[in-house]
Protein backbone atom coordinates (compact mmCIF):
# COMPACT_ATOMS: atom_id res chain seq x y z
CA UNK A 1 0.00 0.00 0.00
CA UNK A 2 1.40 3.37 -1.49
CA UNK A 3 1.67 6.42 1.22
CA UNK A 4 -0.14 9.39 -0.12
CA UNK A 5 2.18 12.09 -0.93
CA UNK A 6 1.68 15.39 1.15
CA UNK A 7 -0.06 18.03 -0.34
CA UNK A 8 0.87 21.77 0.13
CA UNK A 9 -2.41 23.80 1.37
CA UNK A 10 -4.16 25.86 -1.26
CA UNK A 11 -3.50 29.22 -0.79
CA UNK A 12 -6.80 31.83 0.26
CA UNK A 13 -9.23 32.29 -2.69
CA UNK A 14 -8.31 36.43 -2.91
CA UNK A 15 -4.31 35.73 -3.29
CA UNK A 16 -5.00 33.72 -6.33
CA UNK A 17 -7.06 36.15 -7.41
CA UNK A 18 -4.18 38.77 -6.86
CA UNK A 19 -2.49 36.62 -8.64
CA UNK A 20 -4.45 36.58 -11.85
CA UNK A 21 -4.73 40.15 -12.16
CA UNK A 22 -1.30 40.59 -12.07
CA UNK A 23 -0.46 38.00 -14.51
CA UNK A 24 -2.59 40.28 -17.27
CA UNK A 25 -0.88 43.51 -16.39
CA UNK A 26 1.39 44.98 -19.27
CA UNK A 27 3.68 45.97 -16.25
CA UNK A 28 7.10 44.07 -16.53
CA UNK A 29 7.85 41.09 -14.35
CA UNK A 30 10.46 42.46 -12.19
CA UNK A 31 7.35 44.88 -11.12
CA UNK A 32 4.66 42.20 -10.96
CA UNK A 33 7.54 39.78 -9.03
CA UNK A 34 7.97 43.46 -6.93
CA UNK A 35 4.29 43.60 -6.31
CA UNK A 36 3.92 39.97 -4.85
CA UNK A 37 6.59 40.30 -2.60
CA UNK A 38 5.11 42.93 -0.75
CA UNK A 39 2.11 41.50 -0.62
CA UNK A 40 3.83 38.29 0.79
CA UNK A 41 5.61 40.19 3.28
CA UNK A 42 2.73 42.45 4.51
CA UNK A 43 0.84 38.67 5.13
CA UNK A 44 3.66 37.57 7.19
CA UNK A 45 4.37 40.88 8.68
CA UNK A 46 1.89 39.89 11.79
CA UNK A 47 0.26 36.89 10.96
CA UNK A 48 -3.34 36.25 12.49
CA UNK A 49 -3.22 32.77 11.40
CA UNK A 50 -1.19 29.75 9.20
CA UNK A 51 -3.19 30.69 5.98
CA UNK A 52 -1.26 33.97 6.03
CA UNK A 53 2.08 31.98 6.00
CA UNK A 54 0.93 29.90 3.77
CA UNK A 55 -0.57 32.52 1.55
CA UNK A 56 2.91 34.24 1.59
CA UNK A 57 5.02 31.39 0.59
CA UNK A 58 2.39 30.86 -2.48
CA UNK A 59 3.50 34.51 -3.48
CA UNK A 60 7.03 34.04 -3.09
CA UNK A 61 6.75 30.90 -5.47
CA UNK A 62 4.94 33.03 -7.97
CA UNK A 63 7.17 35.79 -8.10
CA UNK A 64 10.18 33.62 -8.30
CA UNK A 65 9.09 32.69 -11.85
CA UNK A 66 8.41 36.32 -13.23
CA UNK A 67 12.89 37.47 -11.81
CA UNK A 68 13.97 35.92 -15.07
CA UNK A 69 17.64 34.97 -13.18
CA UNK A 70 18.05 38.39 -11.95
CA UNK A 71 20.08 37.44 -8.15
CA UNK A 72 19.13 39.91 -6.58
CA UNK A 73 15.36 39.77 -6.82
CA UNK A 74 15.92 36.38 -6.57
CA UNK A 75 17.92 36.74 -3.28
CA UNK A 76 15.20 38.98 -1.93
CA UNK A 77 12.18 36.83 -2.55
CA UNK A 78 14.35 34.17 -0.74
CA UNK A 79 15.02 36.25 2.22
CA UNK A 80 11.24 36.80 2.68
CA UNK A 81 10.83 33.00 1.96
CA UNK A 82 13.34 32.14 4.64
CA UNK A 83 10.95 34.51 6.78
CA UNK A 84 7.65 32.70 6.24
CA UNK A 85 9.21 29.34 6.81
CA UNK A 86 10.78 30.67 10.33
CA UNK A 87 7.06 31.96 11.43
CA UNK A 88 5.04 28.98 10.36
CA UNK A 89 3.42 27.87 13.73
CA UNK A 90 5.32 24.93 15.13
CA UNK A 91 8.01 24.89 13.01
CA UNK A 92 9.28 21.39 12.15
CA UNK A 93 13.16 21.08 11.49
CA UNK A 94 12.50 20.38 7.76
CA UNK A 95 10.83 24.27 7.51
CA UNK A 96 14.23 25.60 9.40
CA UNK A 97 16.17 23.40 6.93
CA UNK A 98 14.78 25.49 4.09
CA UNK A 99 14.46 28.37 6.04
CA UNK A 100 18.30 28.04 6.72
CA UNK A 101 18.92 27.54 2.81
CA UNK A 102 16.86 30.65 1.59
CA UNK A 103 18.85 32.72 3.88
CA UNK A 104 22.39 31.31 3.09
CA UNK A 105 21.64 31.65 -0.56
CA UNK A 106 20.12 35.12 -0.12
CA UNK A 107 22.73 36.59 1.84
CA UNK A 108 26.08 36.52 0.19
CA UNK A 109 24.11 38.47 -2.58
CA UNK A 110 22.67 40.72 -0.97
CA UNK A 111 25.69 41.64 1.43
CA UNK A 112 26.92 42.88 -2.04
CA UNK A 113 23.87 44.62 -2.92
CA UNK A 114 21.65 45.48 -0.58
CA UNK A 115 21.32 47.92 2.21
CA UNK A 116 22.83 47.66 5.80
CA UNK A 117 19.38 47.04 7.27
CA UNK A 118 17.92 44.64 4.71
CA UNK A 119 21.16 42.64 5.34
CA UNK A 120 21.08 42.92 9.06
CA UNK A 121 17.20 41.74 8.96
CA UNK A 122 18.28 38.75 7.26
CA UNK A 123 21.40 37.92 9.56
CA UNK A 124 19.15 38.57 12.75
CA UNK A 125 16.38 35.81 10.68
CA UNK A 126 19.48 33.32 9.93
CA UNK A 127 20.76 33.44 13.44
CA UNK A 128 17.46 32.74 14.94
CA UNK A 129 16.82 29.99 12.62
CA UNK A 130 20.50 28.15 13.35
CA UNK A 131 20.00 28.92 16.95
CA UNK A 132 16.53 26.90 17.00
CA UNK A 133 18.47 24.24 14.89
CA UNK A 134 21.57 23.95 16.90
CA UNK A 135 19.99 21.66 19.65
CA UNK A 136 19.00 19.11 16.61
CA UNK A 137 22.88 18.83 15.85
CA UNK A 138 22.01 19.82 12.12
CA UNK A 139 23.12 23.52 12.90
CA UNK A 140 26.27 25.38 14.81
CA UNK A 141 25.43 27.60 17.89
CA UNK A 142 28.57 29.56 17.01
CA UNK A 143 27.51 29.78 13.46
CA UNK A 144 23.98 31.68 15.27
CA UNK A 145 26.62 34.18 17.35
CA UNK A 146 27.98 35.20 14.68
CA UNK A 147 24.84 35.83 12.36
CA UNK A 148 24.20 37.87 16.11
CA UNK A 149 26.64 39.55 16.21
CA UNK A 150 26.96 40.81 12.17
CA UNK A 151 23.33 42.03 12.50
CA UNK A 152 24.53 44.43 15.71
CA UNK A 153 26.66 45.94 13.42
CA UNK A 154 23.83 47.92 11.80
CA UNK A 155 21.08 47.39 14.55
CA UNK A 156 22.64 49.79 17.59
CA UNK A 157 21.47 50.93 20.72
CA UNK A 158 21.00 54.48 19.40
CA UNK A 159 18.63 53.82 16.25
CA UNK A 160 17.28 50.40 16.56
CA UNK A 161 17.08 50.21 20.32
CA UNK A 162 14.51 47.56 19.85
CA UNK A 163 16.12 45.05 17.46
CA UNK A 164 19.06 45.77 19.53
CA UNK A 165 17.62 44.31 22.88
CA UNK A 166 16.24 41.17 20.92
CA UNK A 167 19.40 40.54 19.97
CA UNK A 168 21.68 40.61 22.84
CA UNK A 169 19.09 38.71 24.35
CA UNK A 170 19.42 35.62 22.21
CA UNK A 171 23.09 36.25 22.06
CA UNK A 172 23.06 35.89 25.84
CA UNK A 173 20.65 32.83 25.65
CA UNK A 174 23.08 31.51 22.94
CA UNK A 175 26.04 32.50 24.93
CA UNK A 176 24.75 29.77 27.91
CA UNK A 177 24.27 26.92 25.45
CA UNK A 178 27.85 27.06 23.74
CA UNK A 179 30.25 24.28 24.61
CA UNK A 180 33.92 26.06 25.31
CA UNK A 181 37.01 24.18 26.58
CA UNK A 182 37.07 23.83 30.06
CA UNK A 183 39.64 26.48 30.92
CA UNK A 184 36.94 28.62 29.11
CA UNK A 185 33.73 27.58 30.06
CA UNK A 186 33.36 29.71 32.77
CA UNK A 187 33.60 33.05 29.98
CA UNK A 188 30.15 31.59 29.01
CA UNK A 189 27.81 33.63 31.41
CA UNK A 190 29.93 36.60 32.17
CA UNK A 191 29.39 37.19 28.02
CA UNK A 192 25.36 36.52 29.00
CA UNK A 193 25.64 38.85 31.76
CA UNK A 194 26.93 41.65 29.68
CA UNK A 195 24.42 41.06 27.34
CA UNK A 196 21.61 41.20 29.26
CA UNK A 197 23.24 44.44 30.73
CA UNK A 198 22.97 45.87 26.99
CA UNK A 199 19.85 44.83 25.87
CA UNK A 200 18.38 46.36 29.63
CA UNK A 201 20.41 49.78 28.47
CA UNK A 202 17.39 50.37 26.01
CA UNK A 203 14.64 48.51 27.71
CA UNK A 204 12.49 50.07 30.51
CA UNK A 205 9.81 49.22 32.61
CA UNK A 206 7.60 51.77 31.39
CA UNK A 207 8.05 51.29 28.11
CA UNK A 208 8.29 47.65 27.72
CA UNK A 209 7.40 45.71 31.11
CA UNK A 210 7.06 42.28 29.64
CA UNK A 211 10.66 42.48 27.88
CA UNK A 212 11.99 44.36 31.20
CA UNK A 213 11.01 41.50 33.71
CA UNK A 214 12.15 39.02 31.08
CA UNK A 215 15.14 39.94 30.74
CA UNK A 216 15.32 41.04 34.69
CA UNK A 217 14.90 37.25 35.64
CA UNK A 218 17.19 35.62 32.75
CA UNK A 219 20.24 38.45 34.21
CA UNK A 220 19.40 37.14 37.49
CA UNK A 221 20.09 33.71 36.55
CA UNK A 222 23.15 34.00 34.41
CA UNK A 223 24.41 35.99 37.89
CA UNK A 224 23.81 32.92 39.83
CA UNK A 225 25.61 30.84 37.50
CA UNK A 226 28.53 32.65 36.89
CA UNK A 227 31.82 31.81 38.03
CA UNK A 228 33.70 34.21 40.13
CA UNK A 229 36.18 34.94 42.99
CA UNK A 230 33.23 37.40 44.07
CA UNK A 231 30.30 34.60 44.35
CA UNK A 232 28.73 36.65 47.38
CA UNK A 233 28.43 39.55 45.49
CA UNK A 234 26.90 37.93 41.92
CA UNK A 235 24.24 36.41 44.11
CA UNK A 236 23.48 39.95 45.94
CA UNK A 237 23.36 41.37 42.39
CA UNK A 238 20.85 38.57 41.13
CA UNK A 239 18.31 39.05 44.17
CA UNK A 240 18.62 43.13 42.71
CA UNK A 241 17.66 41.88 39.27
CA UNK A 242 14.80 39.04 40.34
CA UNK A 243 13.34 41.81 42.64
CA UNK A 244 13.52 44.44 39.38
CA UNK A 245 11.53 41.56 37.63
CA UNK A 246 9.01 41.22 40.35
CA UNK A 247 7.87 44.71 39.78
CA UNK A 248 6.25 43.66 36.85
CA UNK A 249 5.47 39.91 37.37
CA UNK A 250 2.66 39.25 39.95
CA UNK A 251 0.80 36.62 41.15
CA UNK A 252 -2.15 37.77 39.87
CA UNK A 253 -0.83 39.23 36.31
CA UNK A 254 1.24 36.64 35.20
CA UNK A 255 1.42 34.26 38.09
CA UNK A 256 3.79 31.36 36.33
CA UNK A 257 6.25 34.02 35.65
CA UNK A 258 6.24 35.54 39.01
CA UNK A 259 6.34 31.75 40.54
CA UNK A 260 9.28 30.94 38.60
CA UNK A 261 10.98 34.14 39.57
CA UNK A 262 10.13 33.56 43.49
CA UNK A 263 11.87 30.38 43.25
CA UNK A 264 15.21 32.03 41.39
CA UNK A 265 15.62 33.95 43.83
CA UNK A 266 14.99 31.55 46.54
CA UNK A 267 17.55 29.81 45.07
CA UNK A 268 19.99 32.97 45.18
CA UNK A 269 18.99 33.19 49.03
CA UNK A 270 19.48 29.87 50.04
CA UNK A 271 23.26 30.19 48.54
CA UNK A 272 24.14 33.41 50.51
CA UNK A 273 25.23 33.84 53.77
CA UNK A 274 23.25 35.87 55.90
CA UNK A 275 26.62 38.65 55.84
CA UNK A 276 29.01 38.00 53.42
CA UNK A 277 31.66 39.32 55.10
CA UNK A 278 31.36 36.68 57.76
CA UNK A 279 30.07 33.94 55.76
CA UNK A 280 31.02 31.27 58.54
CA UNK A 281 28.47 32.36 60.21
CA UNK A 282 26.03 30.76 58.25
CA UNK A 283 22.56 31.84 56.45
CA UNK A 284 19.76 30.56 58.50
CA UNK A 285 17.71 34.39 57.95
CA UNK A 286 18.40 33.45 54.18
CA UNK A 287 17.38 30.13 54.44
CA UNK A 288 13.94 30.79 56.22
CA UNK A 289 12.87 33.39 53.33
CA UNK A 290 13.98 30.93 50.65
CA UNK A 291 11.75 28.62 52.38
CA UNK A 292 8.58 31.06 52.52
CA UNK A 293 9.31 31.71 48.75
CA UNK A 294 9.90 28.25 47.39
CA UNK A 295 6.39 27.74 49.47
CA UNK A 296 4.70 30.47 47.81
CA UNK A 297 5.96 29.38 44.12
CA UNK A 298 4.48 25.64 45.14
CA UNK A 299 1.22 26.96 46.00
CA UNK A 300 1.16 29.41 42.82
CA UNK A 301 2.13 26.13 40.23
CA UNK A 302 -0.24 23.70 42.12
CA UNK A 303 -3.01 26.72 41.19
CA UNK A 304 -2.08 26.75 37.84
CA UNK A 305 -2.22 22.96 36.93
CA UNK A 306 1.97 22.22 37.25
CA UNK A 307 1.98 19.83 39.60
CA UNK A 308 5.89 18.27 38.66
CA UNK A 309 7.08 22.13 39.35
CA UNK A 310 5.07 22.48 42.44
CA UNK A 311 6.24 18.88 43.90
CA UNK A 312 10.32 19.88 42.89
CA UNK A 313 10.13 23.47 44.91
CA UNK A 314 8.06 21.79 47.92
CA UNK A 315 11.13 19.51 47.89
CA UNK A 316 13.42 21.65 47.97
CA UNK A 317 11.56 24.24 50.67
CA UNK A 318 11.47 20.51 52.95
CA UNK A 319 15.18 20.05 52.40
CA UNK A 320 16.43 23.38 53.85
CA UNK A 321 13.37 23.49 56.91
CA UNK A 322 15.53 19.87 57.73
CA UNK A 323 18.77 21.48 57.22
CA UNK A 324 17.82 23.91 59.35
CA UNK A 325 16.45 21.99 62.15
CA UNK A 326 19.48 20.28 62.12
CA UNK A 327 22.00 22.86 62.31
CA UNK A 328 19.39 24.09 65.66
CA UNK A 329 20.04 20.69 67.36
CA UNK A 330 23.49 20.38 67.06
CA UNK A 331 24.12 23.80 68.43
CA UNK A 332 21.38 23.58 70.95
CA UNK A 333 19.12 26.36 69.66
Amino acid sequence: MQTPEATTPDPSAHVTAAVERLATSHEPALQRADALVELALDLQKQPRDPQELIDALYLYDQAMGLVNGDAVARARILAGRGGALRRMPGSGLEELRQARDAFGEALPVLREAGDAEEVAEVEMSYGLVLHAMAPTGQAKLQDAVQAYQRALRTFDADRYPREFATLHNNLATAYLSLRLAPEKEGLKEAMAVQSFREALKVVSMEEDPTEFAMLQNNLGNALQAMRSSHPWENLLRAIEAYDEALKVRSEYDTPVEFANTISNKANALMNLPDDPEHPEEGNPGRLRQAIALFHKAADVFKRHHLADRAEMVKRIAAELDADLRGAAASSGG
